[in-house]
């Protein structure tokens, strides 16, 4: 027989089952892991001994199970490896983009629409009549001969001014974005985690992205002493390494994929916290962490004038308190005529997507 089944209400689980709250932690522990499965499942094996996370009738082996069913991760059956699937690569993104716009505030602004016409992409469905000005790809050739049939008659074919349509077509603020990450040793220094926060955001903006503007385009750099792409699906598993900061070297690679993409809008957010230490010249590097040097910083500031000349726009979401560096930052910031944000760890993300929805309302012809 088939009826209701009634469980003790707990205002903690919000009506998710045990399975789904664990979940919630388990992807929550991978960004921090680097999406390794064993150590993930390790700390919460520590949390649920000290927060009693399961109960008598559903064990952490269960929920394992449960992972392996429901295709989150996935066993080599020949060395025993645990790895997540994409199904969680995808639900680590959809996670980190709840929790960033959960924290922020409703409102109307920072949708893709506009109310003036345009050359656009996509075709209005209304035809209005031919004014002064109008091209001749906007005619509407079919509803023009139609109206000419109506007003004159289907006896001679007499099509005047009066009878042409004109379909505009629909402006849409299309951006290509490139997104800077810095994984220098100095983004996990004095006990202090800021990948995390970074990649957090770096997942929650391509889910944006692909879901809501897949027109958009989001490429993401990484950059310590040189600088490489990565893709979205590899956004968990990044990591901070032995590194120094080569700025350029993000910057360089940053407006070389800029230059390929075809959207009028273009754009770069670097996310950063400490002052330009690398400069590759030739097959050395030249390093010096003691401070700010000027071989290094005339060649970003360089990079920034270059990038105010073809209109790509550089954000800055520094993470960082020294007044040096921020004088350095607001010198850089003025030379690209951009913007910079001296974010928070814990207010990166609500500062990163007000400045890109704040974007797609400008309009550019």
């Amino acid at each position: 027989m088939i009826g209701h089944h009634f469980t003790k209400f707990d205002p903690r689980g919000e009506g998710k089952t045990k399975f789904e709250q664990l979940l919630d932690v388990f992807m929550q522990l991978l960004t921090y892991t680097n999406g390794d499965v064993s150590e993930a499942l390790d700390w919460m094996n520590q949390l649920d001994k000290e927060y009693e996370l399961t109960n008598n009738e559903y064990g952490m082996g269960d929920f394992i199970d449960e992972l392996k069913e429901k295709g989150y991760i996935q066993e080599n059956q020949i060395n025993g490896e645990i790895k997540i699937t994409s199904k969680t690569e995808q639900g680590i993104r959809k996670k980190s983009l709840e929790e960033i716009f959960g924290k922020l505030k409703k409102t109307k602004t920072g949708d893709h629409h506009t109310f003036k016409p345009g050359g656009g992409d996509e075709i209005n469905p209304e035809t209005r009549p031919f004014q002064f000005g109008d091209t001749l790809e906007q005619i509407d050739f079919t509803a023009s001969i139609r109206n000419a049939q109506i007003n004159h008659g289907i006896e001679s074919f007499n099509m005047q001014e009066d009878d042409l349509a004109i379909r505009e077509t629909d402006f849409k603020s299309q951006t290509s974005t490139v997104l800077m990450i810095d994984i220098s040793h100095s983004m996990i220094l004095y006990g202090e985690d800021r990948i995390t926060p970074a990649k957090k955001v770096a997942m929650a903006l391509s889910e944006l992205i692909t879901t809501k503007y897949p027109k958009d385009t989001l490429d993401i750099v990484v950059f310590g002493n040189d600088a490489w792409p990565v893709e979205i699906k590899d956004l968990p598993y990044l990591q901070v390494g032995p590194y120094h900061t080569n700025t350029v070297a993000g910057l360089e690679m940053a407006m070389d994929i800029l230059r390929r993409r075809k959207n009028p809008n273009k754009q770069i957010f670097m996310i950063t916290d400490g002052k330009p230490t690398c400069l590759k010249i030739g097959k050395r590097y030249y390093k010096n962490s003691f401070g700010l040097d000027r071989r290094i910083t005339n060649r970003c500031l360089n990079l920034a004038a270059q990038c105010k000349k073809l209109k790509v726009p550089i954000t800055t979401f520094m993470i960082a308190t020294d007044p040096y560096l921020q004088r350095f930052v607001q010198e850089f910031t003025e030379t690209n005529s951009g913007k910079a944000f001296f974010a928070s760890l814990d207010r990166l993300g609500a500062f990163i997507f007000r400045d890109f929805e704040n974007g797609k309302r400008k309009t550019v012809y």
